[in-house]
């Protein structure tokens, strides 16, 4: 192509576009064939078949909505994060030195390999998404080292369509790193800011050989709060990104909340034009920290007025006002998402099941896409009022208003630690260093067939009732074959933890075929809390008594927490977030409560996404720890002295939650560790915990199967600072997603290490 068809005369309206678009496939299909392929059932050439034709379809269905900007590059293998990695070359040396193709180089720093530990997989923000953290040093190769993104948008050319391809932003990509292993003390990731932008800008101009228009650039770590150097960073960035002659117009995209300062530094900078969250954000010049905007005036605005993280259709009316004062700001304005429609399923008209009034109420992936394009037609021609009918309104249930009403300060609080210690060291007898698991054990084919035959009428609730029954037998049977002390049942009946109780409670409704990508392979169904929540019958106290009745051992009830329902639900969003966490804590505490009755001394509610809802800007956090904290706290307070509480958190960055942790009150807490090397157990002891503490000692995120002497080492570094009578000892998460000939050796060796420490 000549430099006459490169050069950049000024770039095309973007028109109607989203961020990104659900990549698991509307059938998994993405699951199926990674699956396969690790299996060593599928050949490299079928799986990249298969991903091709996944992604022709996703085009496809962009194009034929009537998007004016159709995205690429948003598939991905795992994780978009782990793609740059790739792309930059930033492979680990433990990596580079397992001398596997590309592909299984790829798949190893995702899963781990022989030796090798995985990379570090934690939260992308306030998300159920998990990336996989790079490790970046002094001394990390970095260039362009793959074409990805280039290779992408060829391939959508060749099909027809001139695609948008879309990168993680190179600030973003550094702010979210770790320090390498073998890296100095005071080096940072960004410092490696200018050998990231000589690779960008490499790509940028081999796009622009290949006819990119737009390159559109994500930079969500700016809408939590950054330094004045980090804003430097990203000033200097899109300095040097916007040099080229010949590149794409550049588009950089801030989501999940609002750009702050960072909304000046672009609006100043050389970019053709910026994507605004105006769900969680504000219109440009409303917030006081936006400084000047002026510069927008010369830029196209991507208004994201259509919500990408959760299910409830759009309020026209609202979304066509924002775009209107957004376009007194701009040089032009297109319609689009806040997000990614990464965090929503692909289809609602295929939940037939689902209430009608409900599916009136909803919008996944597919209908954001109609309402993206009717919104900018309405905007381009001008037309205001013809909203749509109102949603039907929940119904509501006064009995638990009136509970939540009555709550006092008094229902969230138990009595002195120390007095609750003596109590429950009496009634449970255990030894130093005692050994248990997260709750979950394999989910085996023969556990998901059973459930896939009730589900479809073909096994009667009694012998799936008593299929589930075996399988416990099995469980606890294993469980005290390899001596751990607290057990538990292994939950073969529940769907996943969430949906499970979801599909118990009023005001809750789940979905059939609404998966969400987590990380990887792994898919959730997101229940839709829609209405008042209430516990009509208890949920879970049949299976703990039948497995208690099975063993002398202690067994824990297992129940999920107030706020890790709502953060792993789509929520409603016309009350306050506080007053429906306090409606589940209710739910949790009577169920807590009938577990206790029934002789369960040990009780679990986990809460794994307490991190996961801290609200990005500093100045959001302490109300939504507080409000967090009480609704865990009402959920377990109802129980009395000698019933042990326990809690789990897993896969993220602790250390701006530490205080909400202590505050939780729970008498053990079991976190994520392993990947870590114990970094928490360093955190907890700065804060002074008080309580018992289970640092991970296995990664359930990896297939690969840890040694007794790794474990022992893990809960040596534990014991520096935690005393032996409050360390347990424990795997990172729920096995779950593991298989039993992973699990039992693993274990036994866990065993093993705890028992050669006491």
């Amino acid at each position: 192509m000549s430099d006459e068809d490169t050069s950049r005369i000024g770039p095309p309206a973007v028109g109607a576009t989203i961020l990104g678009y659900p990549r698991i496939g509307p059938n998994r299909e993405l699951k199926a064939a990674l699956e396969g392929y690790w299996r060593g059932d599928l050949a490299v050439e079928d799986l990249a078949a298969a991903t091709r034709e996944l992604r022709s379809a996703t085009w496809s269905r962009l194009d034929d909505a009537g998007l004016d900007s159709v995205p690429s590059n948003t598939h991905s293998l795992y994780d978009h994060v782990l793609d740059t990695t790739d792309m930059l070359g930033a492979v680990p040396p433990r990596f580079a030195a397992l001398d596997l193709s590309d592909l299984d180089t790829y798949f190893a720093m995702a899963r781990g390999h022989g030796d090798a530990p995985p990379l570090e997989l934690t939260k992308w923000f306030d998300t159920n998404y998990h990336y996989l953290v790079p490790e970046i040093g002094p001394d990390t190769p970095i260039s362009l080292a793959g074409d990805k993104p280039v290779a992408e948008y060829r391939e959508a050319r060749d099909l027809g369509l001139d695609t948008r391809p879309v990168v993680l932003g190179p600030v973003t990509y550094l702010l979210l790193a770790a320090r390498a292993p073998e890296a100095p003390e005071g080096f940072h990731p960004v410092d490696r800011l200018d050998d990231v932008l000589t690779a960008y800008v490499d790509l940028l101009e081999r796009l622009a050989v290949e006819g990119a228009a737009w390159v559109q650039l994500d930079e969500p770590a700016f809408v939590a709060d950054r330094s004045d150097g980090e804003l430097a960073a990203l000033e200097h960035a899109y300095r040097v990104l916007a040099q080229p002659a010949r590149r794409p117009a550049l588009l950089v995209a801030g989501y999940y909340g609002d750009l702050g300062p960072a909304l000046g530094t672009l609006a100043a900078s050389p970019v053709e034009a910026i994507a605004l969250d105006l769900v969680e954000g504000a219109v440009p010049g409303d917030r006081s920290d936006h400084g000047t905007v002026g510069g927008l005036a010369d830029k196209t605005v991507v208004t994201g007025v259509v919500d990408g993280r959760n299910v409830w259709r759009t309020d026209p009316e609202r979304a066509l006002g924002q775009l209107e004062r957004v376009g007194a700001l701009a040089g032009a304005t297109a319609v689009g998402t806040a997000s990614p429609l990464l965090h929503v399923p692909h289809d609602v008209t295929r939940e037939a099941h689902l209430p009608h009034e409900l599916r009136q109420r909803l919008a996944f992936a597919d209908q954001k896409l109609a309402e993206v394009v009717e919104l900018a037609d309405a905007h381009r021609q001008g037309r205001r009022g013809e909203t749509s009918a109102a949603d039907p309104a929940p119904r509501g249930d006064e009995d638990v208003r009136r509970r939540v009403a009555a709550l006092t300060p008094e229902d969230a609080r138990r009595a002195p630690y120390e007095t609750r210690a003596v109590a429950q060291r009496r009634r449970l007898a255990l030894p130093a260093l005692p050994t248990t698991t997260i709750g979950s054990f394999p989910q085996t084919r023969e556990i998901r067939q059973a459930r896939a035959a009730h589900r479809a009428g073909r096994q009667s609730e009694e012998e799936y009732a008593q299929a589930m029954r075996d399988e416990v037998a099995r469980v606890v049977e294993l469980q005290e074959s390899l001596e751990l002390d607290v057990l538990v049942h292994g939950e073969p009946e529940r769907n996943d933890m969430v949906q499970y109780f979801a599909e118990q409670l009023s005001g809750y409704a789940a979905t059939e075929h609404g998966w969400v990508q987590s990380f990887g392979t792994s898919c959730v169904r997101p229940p839709i809390l829609h209405d008042d929540v209430v516990r009509d019958a208890p949920m879970t106290v049949g299976w703990a008594t039948y497995a208690q009745s099975l063993t002398d051992r202690p067994m824990k009830g297992m129940l999920t927490g107030p706020v890790t329902m709502l953060a792993w639900s789509f929520v409603r969003d016309d009350q306050p977030l506080a007053d429906t966490a306090r409606q589940v804590a209710l739910a949790v505490r009577d169920e807590a409560r009938d577990l206790e009755a029934a002789g369960i001394g040990v009780i679990q509610v986990d809460e794994p996404a307490l991190r996961e809802l801290l609200p990005l800007r500093a100045a959001e956090r302490p109300a939504y720890l507080e409000w967090a904290v009480e609704a865990f706290r009402l959920a377990t307070s109802g129980v009395g002295d000698a019933t042990q509480i326990h809690t789990h958190m897993c896969y993220a960055e602790f250390g701006d939650v530490l205080d909400a942790i202590d505050a939780l009150d729970a008498d053990v807490t079991s976190v994520e560790a392993a990947r870590s090397r114990m970094a928490v157990v360093d955190e907890l002891d700065e804060i002074a915990f008080e309580r018992e503490i289970g640092p991970g000692v296995y990664d359930i995120h990896s297939p690969r199967v840890p040694t007794a002497e790794e474990m022992e080492e893990l809960l040596r570094l534990g014991l520096q600072r935690i005393p032996a009578e409050r360390l347990w000892v424990n795997p990172d998460c729920g096995l779950k997603t593991r298989d039993y000939d992973e699990v039992e050796p693993a274990l036994a060796r866990m065993v093993d290490a705890a028992r050669r420490l006491r």
